[in-house]
């Protein structure tokens, strides 16, 4: 019998205190190799700090973040991160910026590997331009081939197409499914859209709502079995948004 594999990810014990107030405490979740999973959870729960706490971008964090089994102690090219915002440098062509991933430096925008992502993401033809030339939909495209770049082995997602259009939101999430199962590339987004959560998912781990002296946890853990492409009207995916919705209106767990 083959034994399982370990986890790509480990975190373990994550707790993240601003003064007196405590906003996640003992957080511990596993992510395989290739697998995505998706974190909800009410405003104000700490989705957003507690990605930034896994992608080792918050001192103050407490707890252990394990990439197979090596602790990761700082930012690391094996995890890359994309942002609600593109955050694309201004002044730089878009070649530039997707290649800035790596570290700054002069002519990195040449690299072949830009081209290539360009090309995946479908906006070839545009590595000079200037991000100001680009539209919200193909600078958020431009994004995340800046966060493919460095080939990591995890991408951490802060509700990355929630300032796009419908339409553009649909192919953006259609172009993270292509580009990261052909990858192999581990997910773990952040979303207020539990849509958006039931169409990408294997997983969805929903947080709860912190109280006056209950921080946030992991409420639930749900898996997502429907087979891709998922139809959202799908009787079983309506009945786990039900369970997520429940689990959000419960308030503090």
């Amino acid at each position: 019998m083959t034994p399982p594999r370990a986890p790509l990810l480990e975190v373990r014990g994550l707790t993240r205190r601003f003064g007196q107030r405590t906003v996640f405490e003992q957080v511990s979740l596993e992510l395989g190799r290739g697998e995505i999973v998706s974190l909800v959870g009410p405003s104000g729960c700490g989705k957003s700090t507690l990605l930034r706490a896994i992608a080792c971008l918050d001192k103050h964090a407490g707890g252990s973040v394990l990439l197979e089994k090596q602790p990761q102690r700082g930012p690391s090219d094996r995890i890359g991160m994309i942002f609600q915002e593109p955050r694309l440098l201004p002044w730089l062509s878009v070649a530039d910026n997707i290649a800035f991933a790596a570290g700054p430096g002069q002519g990195q925008g040449h690299d072949p590997r830009v081209d290539a992502l360009l090309a995946e993401v479908g906006l070839p033809g545009i590595r000079d331009a200037l991000p100001k030339q680009l539209s919200g939909g193909m600078a958020q495209r431009v994004a995340l081939a800046r966060g493919l770049f460095a080939e990591p082995d995890l991408l951490l997602l802060d509700e990355p197409f929630s300032a796009v259009d419908a339409i553009t939101r649909s192919r953006l999430q259609h172009l993270l499914l292509s580009l990261t199962h052909a990858r192999g590339t581990a997910v773990l987004l952040v979303t207020h859209d539990l849509d958006e959560a039931l169409s990408l998912s294997d997983r969805i781990l929903l947080l709860s709502s912190p109280g006056d002296d209950r921080p946030s946890r992991i409420a639930r853990a749900l898996h997502v079995t429907s087979p891709r492409p998922r139809n959202l009207r799908d009787p079983a995916l309506d009945a786990l948004r039900d369970a997520l919705l429940d689990g959000i209106a419960s308030g503090p767990g």
